[in-house]
Formats: structure tokens, sequence, C-alpha cells
């Protein structure tokens, strides 16, 4: 079997469905209502292969933006592949489930937190430096008190369970295993380039960049938060990109245990039904991709 260039690999639960990512397509699979597994492929768009991508930092960005756009589309290829017409889910009904989302992130992630953290040093009289550090443990404690907490809603627990048969999906062929669902069963719900790496990273990340800025008025606080993201983003991707590349080694390994320790709250062991339509997925993106690169 040839070796893809598995650091470039992702994939993504979405609604009774996956996605994964290789390096010039990806693929859909998802359970249409007659129950049968129904798979949708398309090119990357040409960002993917920009002079961009080659410019550290700045392509964690650009790379984060997409990645917005491409779940969110996979994300509504998959719902409305498995809802009646009259509930499909497109044009400004669309933007505007994306704008709010984003605009919920925003402010539960970095708004809130900055504002928790500017109460705290006034109401206690502490400086700005605590003041920033009670902001990133506010954040962190947000962070993942929010997955936990969803993971208790049913249909979450569904999505995090396809997210689990993608990560074992994606070990099983990285360990040269057969990609049947009794085989992939048998392999880890962690995998140490999931995106979670990257969220926690960033959240872990702000700390140190916030800390950095002083005290601020209230205003300005919230918005440095907000002009701040694509920064923080540049350098988590980077970092995660630099131990997926170095996962050999045992300072590595050890440096991404917290992360492989908070997927434990978004995967669930999957069914084998689950898995089956992670492996057609991860096959329909496979055959999508150039020889040359396999």
């Amino acid at each position: 079997m040839s070796e893809l260039k598995l650091p470039t690999y992702g994939g993504q639960a979405v609604i009774e469905g996956v996605m994964m990512r290789g390096r010039q397509a990806f693929a859909v699979a998802m359970r249409a209502p007659n129950n049968e597994i129904v798979i949708y492929t398309e090119e990357l768009g040409r960002i993917y292969k920009s002079k961009w991508l080659k410019i550290p930092f700045l392509r964690g960005m650009v790379v984060l933006w997409d990645a917005l756009g491409l779940g969110m589309r996979a994300l509504t290829i998959s719902a409305n592949t498995q809802t009646d017409d009259d509930q499909k889910l497109e044009g400004p009904a669309l933007y505007l489930t994306l704008a709010l989302s984003l605009g919920f992130g925003i402010g539960l992630f970095f708004l809130l937190p900055a504002a928790a953290g500017q109460l705290i040093e006034h109401t206690l009289s502490v400086n700005a430096w605590w003041g920033n550090l009670s902001e990133g443990i506010v954040r962190l404690l947000l962070l993942v008190g929010y997955i936990w907490g969803i993971g208790f809603i049913p249909d979450i627990r569904r999505v995090f369970a396809y997210h689990g048969a993608e990560h074992k999906t994606i070990n099983a062929f990285e360990a040269g295993s057969e990609l049947t669902p009794e085989q992939v069963t048998r392999f880890s719900l962690q995998h140490p380039r999931c995106g979670t790496a990257f969220l926690l990273t960033l959240v872990l990340l702000s700390v140190l960049i916030f800390s950095l800025l002083g005290p601020l008025p209230l205003a300005w606080r919230l918005l440095s938060r907000v002009l701040l993201i694509p920064v923080l983003a540049g350098i988590a991707y980077e970092y995660t990109r630099w131990t997926a590349s170095h996962i050999d080694s045992p300072a590595v390994r050890a440096l991404i245990k917290p992360n492989l320790a908070l997927q434990n709250l978004t995967t669930r062991e999957p069914s084998l039904e689950m898995l089956e339509v992670s492996i057609a997925a991860f096959n329909a993106m496979r055959s999508r991709e150039d020889p040359v690169s396999l």
C-alpha cells in the first residue's frame, strides 16, 4: 500500500456523517434517511495550492478561515441530505447561521473571559498580570466546561461518536490495517493531529500573549482580544504542525498529552455502522488524490 503524506490529513464529524480532507480534495459520507451511505466529493479550493500556505504563521490564519467555510459546507451538505426540502439550510439562512456561530464563539471564549479578568483585576485590586492570568483560566474553564456540557446532549454525543470513528479510521490507516469496521474499531479514539489540539493550544497561548499587553481599559481590552485572534491562530497552527512533524520524539509526546486528554471529551466510542460511514469518507477522499502524492 502506498503511503499518503499523512500530516496534511484531517477529518471532521458532521451530522450523521464524516468529512475527510486530503491534499487536493475532501469527501463527505453520510447516512441518508433510507439508511444508505451517500458520498459527496469535491476538489479543494485554490487556496490550498497557493503561495500563502508556504508562509509561516500567515498560513495558519488562511487555513483556519478556509476550514471554517469548509466545515460549514460539509455540515450543510450532510444536513440537507438528511432533511426534507422545506428544511434545507441555504442562502441567507446559511450565512446568518455561520455569522451567529462565529459571534457566539468569540463572545463566549474571548470577550466574556476578558470582561471577567477585568472584573477580577479591579475587585481584588491585583495587577494586570494577575488579571490576565485569571482571564486565561476563565477561558480554559469555559472551553472545557462547554465541551463537557454539550457532551450530554444526545445529538452531540452522536457527533462525538462520529468524531471517534474518524480518529479510529485514520489511526487504522496509519497502522497499515485493513479498513473494515471490525478491524478499525480496535484502534484508539485519540489522534495527535485532531483539531482539539489546536483549540487548546490557542487558549493556552492566549494567556501568554494577552499578559504581554499589560493593563488596558475595558474597551481596548475587548477589542485587543478580537484583533489578536488571527495572531493566536497563526502561532497555534505552527505549533500543532510542528508537533505533528515530530510526533516520534518522547518530549513532543509529553507535550501533547493535555491535547490527547481533552479528546476524551470530544470523542465517543462509535458503532460499526458509524465506522462504515467514516471508512467510506476516507476511501472516497483517497480516490480523488493525485497518485503522485501517494
